[in-house]
């Protein structure tokens, strides 16, 4: 049978878990009682009896055994508070009083919890429930003004924009009063547009979260020109027609669609909240009434059944309400349909992918070795070491599988720090089940590759082998078809374009988490440079390897290709910056820069070896990694508080031996060194450099996932702090002033 703490912390909210009841400070304070019990057992029971044979005593106490007292609170939004006075004596009075100390003050925080959660998501309900009467007044309009000009659904499909004086009203003799709705443009933004409506004036604001809407607000505004230009011919009635952009309305509609499942979500979370203390302060009281002998369960818990987190019914009603509104607007009255949005269910973790990780992850093994045997004895290293840089992907990609593991394991959220859709991510299983299968694939295609060599085949024809194999691996990555994780192919590619152009557009967090994996990929990105120019320019048929190396296009690139992940990140920064004003943003910035300086000076250093370029590359390798190694520590990983309860740690840890961040961080700073190697060239006795290059660039990608974990740990640590479990998703229409 599961102990009921471990049921509590594994169904609790992670982001609320200070909020809840502390069950396990609770069972200290029964221990202590306990404890006392024992010693005392033969005094208490002499007493009990006296009373028990006291008229007095009898009559007055004996369902009494404590009171609460219940009492206004100095603000009126923390609500009533509940304090406990004991009636009897018990074994440790002393303790007993802390337990019910500690009991009034875990309900006290519980009902304040509950309030100012309550009271958030009813006024964002009032919030949303007005964002969709206007969507469903425009929307109207809409459909009014086709029937005005008599197009068919089809051709309205086609127009650009609507314009027009709407009003639209209801007999007074159905019971409802007569409404009118005039909307008129008073003004543009490149964000938003504002109309008048309901007598108040609003603008469509839709944020430019990705490139598609930023290049989309660009073509409005020229349209927008052209429009005013046109009703300046038309005269002052010209002026007065409204241009409501249908793309901006379908955004709009997105946006409260998300933002109502986002409520619904978090009023869902309210509800486990309430269960959850409630069967706490059930399990805790009977652990209470059972060390003590006393009855304390059915006073207590008439008092927990009255307060304001149980008995409130708002959040409930609530939840009906927006359950309603959502089957009704945005699910065409199918609530099964509506439910896919509001509850959608998990997939369920099959054991056939198990198997196949396991098979394809023998595979694996078994070709690897026999492919390190053959190339050992045919000597053969030349012509597929850069294929097998390749591999860092995966490993890469294997790490985030261990990553998310272990996230899980913690009750680290990070589909929610990602904002990924619980329907669509990958679990960690299906994450090594592609890892062991392209590895496979890598490794069998490579084996083939070297037996067809050593047997004396065309070496034009099997060197295309490789290529081919890179090639379906980049087909399979944009395929449009349904298959092979679509869902996940096509978010990774939205993301690599949203770091490719980011400073056009608002950083979330996937975008700079993703750009921070790329700087670890530098190697492989140089590889997939020359692999490109191999194929490209031929060199493949006449086995040139070195043609490359000699044109001078190619190392040019090379110093792009170095620079780039570093320059999207310091982008990204230039633009959270600008966005939310943190100078923090900037000192990051400059943790990129260094880094790329650095990898300029190695590029250059490897063209030409000379003193002066070597002791430039050790100035500026040096200072980055002390640089980066202070961001790890303190900004990344939080680590380094001097004053904090845990020493040169932080105050809260979601792994229990502190040993472990000593050890991290130790080898975070062994492997922040490792460029040492690249520098210096350490020869080991007779190992191939490729093996060494691709050994080193594996531990920069292992201390990139490394660090992963802790950043996510960091963040989430933040996160809950803040007490945030749900997104808040921006909402489109917004009351501006005339004036404005």
């Amino acid at each position: 049978m599961v102990k009921f703490l471990k049921q509590f912390e594994g169904q609790l909210v992670p982001e609320w878990k200070e909020a809840f009841v502390d069950y396990w400070q609770l069972k200290k304070e029964i221990k202590k009682i306990h404890i006392m019990k024992n010693s005392t057992i033969k005094k208490q029971t002499v007493v009990s009896l006296l009373r028990k044979y006291t008229f007095l005593g009898h009559k007055q106490r004996e369902h009494k055994t404590i009171q609460v007292h219940r009492r206004l609170a100095a603000s009126a939004s923390k609500g009533d508070m509940y304090e406990t006075e004991l009636l009897e004596q018990f074994a440790d009075t002393e303790a007993a009083v802390e337990f019910f100390a500690c009991l009034d003050h875990q309900l006290n925080k519980v009902n304040q919890f509950y309030r100012t959660k309550e009271k958030e998501f009813i006024e964002r309900g009032d919030s949303l429930k007005k964002q969709l009467e206007i969507l469903i007044e425009l929307k109207i309009a809409l459909r009014h003004q086709r029937c005005t000009k008599g197009t068919s659904p089809e051709d309205s499909k086609e127009d650009v924009s609507i314009s027009g004086t709407i009003s639209f009203s209801d007999y007074p003799n159905s019971g409802e009063i007569e409404r009118s709705m005039k909307m008129k443009r008073l003004g543009r933004s490149f964000s938003g547009q504002v109309i008048n409506c309901q007598g108040k004036s609003l603008r469509i604001h839709i944020p430019l979260t990705n490139p598609t809407r930023a290049f989309s607000a660009i073509s409005y505004l020229l349209w927008d020109d052209l429009i005013n230009q046109s009703s300046k011919k038309c005269g002052p009635e010209g002026n007065n027609k409204l241009h409501i952009n249908k793309k901006k309305l379908h955004h709009a509609e997105k946006m409260i669609k998300g933002a109502f499942i986002e409520l619904y979500k978090g009023l869902g979370y309210l509800k486990t909240y309430r269960q959850l203390n409630m069967l706490a302060f059930v399990k805790i009281l009977k652990k209470f009434d059972k060390v003590t002998n006393k009855h304390v369960l059915p006073i207590y818990l008439r008092v927990v059944e009255s307060s304001y987190f149980n008995s409130s019914d708002k959040a409930l009603k609530l939840a009906d309400e927006v359950e309603e509104l959502f089957v009704k607007n945005f699910a065409d009255d199918d609530r099964r349909k509506a439910m896919k949005y509001l509850k959608p269910t998990q997939r369920k973790e099959s054991h056939v992918i198990t198997f196949f990780i396991g098979l394809f992850g023998g595979c694996f093994l078994a070709l690897f070795i026999g492919y390190v045997i053959i190339a050992h004895i045919t000597g053969m290293y030349r012509s597929q070491s850069d294929i097998v840089m390749f591999s860092l992907l995966f490993l890469h990609f294997f790490l985030y599988g261990c990553n998310i593991f272990m996230w899980r394991k913690k009750r680290i959220n990070y589909s929610f720090i990602f904002e990924l859709s619980p329907t669509k991510e990958l679990k960690y299983r299906d994450v090594f089940l592609i890892c062991t299968s392209s590895m496979t694939a890598v490794i069998g295609v490579l084996f083939v590759h070297l037996s067809l060599v050593a047997k004396g085949y065309s070496y034009a024809q099997v060197q295309s082998i490789p290529g081919l194999l890179l090639l379906t691996f980049i087909v399979i990555l944009i395929c449009p078809l349904n298959i092979m994780y679509k869902s996940s192919r096509y978010r990774l590619l939205s993301v690599l374009r949203n770091i490719v152009l980011s400073p056009l557009y608002k950083v979330v967090m996937l975008d700079f988490f993703m750009a921070d994996q790329l700087c670890s990929q530098v190697p492989m990105l140089r590889n997939l440079e020359y692999i490109a120019c191999y194929y490209i320019t031929g060199s493949y048929k006449t086995q040139d390897y070195n043609y490359c190396m000699r044109t001078t296009y190619y190392r040019d690139l090379a110093y792009a290709v170095s620079f780039l992940p570093y320059y999207w990140r310091a982008m990204q920064c230039a633009r959270r910056w600008f966005d939310e004003g943190h100078k923090s943003h900037l000192v990051n910035l400059g943790k990129y820069v260094s880094a790329m300086l650095a990898a300029g000076a190695k590029v250059a250093y490897e063209k030409e070896k000379t003193v002066g370029w070597l002791c430039l590359v050790v100035a500026m390798s040096s200072a980055a990694t002390v640089y980066q190694l202070y961001w790890d520590f303190v900004k990344d990983w939080g680590l380094l508080q001097f004053n904090s309860k845990n020493p040169w740690l932080r105050d809260e840890l979601m792994l229990k031996q502190k040993s472990i961040y000593f050890f991290s961080m130790g080898l975070n700073l062994v492997l922040r060194l490792a460029w040492l190697q690249t520098v210096f060239h350490y020869n080991f006795e007779k190992v191939d450099y490729r093996v060494t290059m691709l050994t080193l660039a594996s531990l920069e990608v292992i201390r990139r996932g490394h660090w992963n974990f802790y950043r996510l740990e960091n963040e989430h640590l933040n996160n809950a702090g803040k007490f945030r479990a749900v997104k808040t998703v921006p909402l489109p229409f917004h009351e501006v002033d005339d004036q404005d």
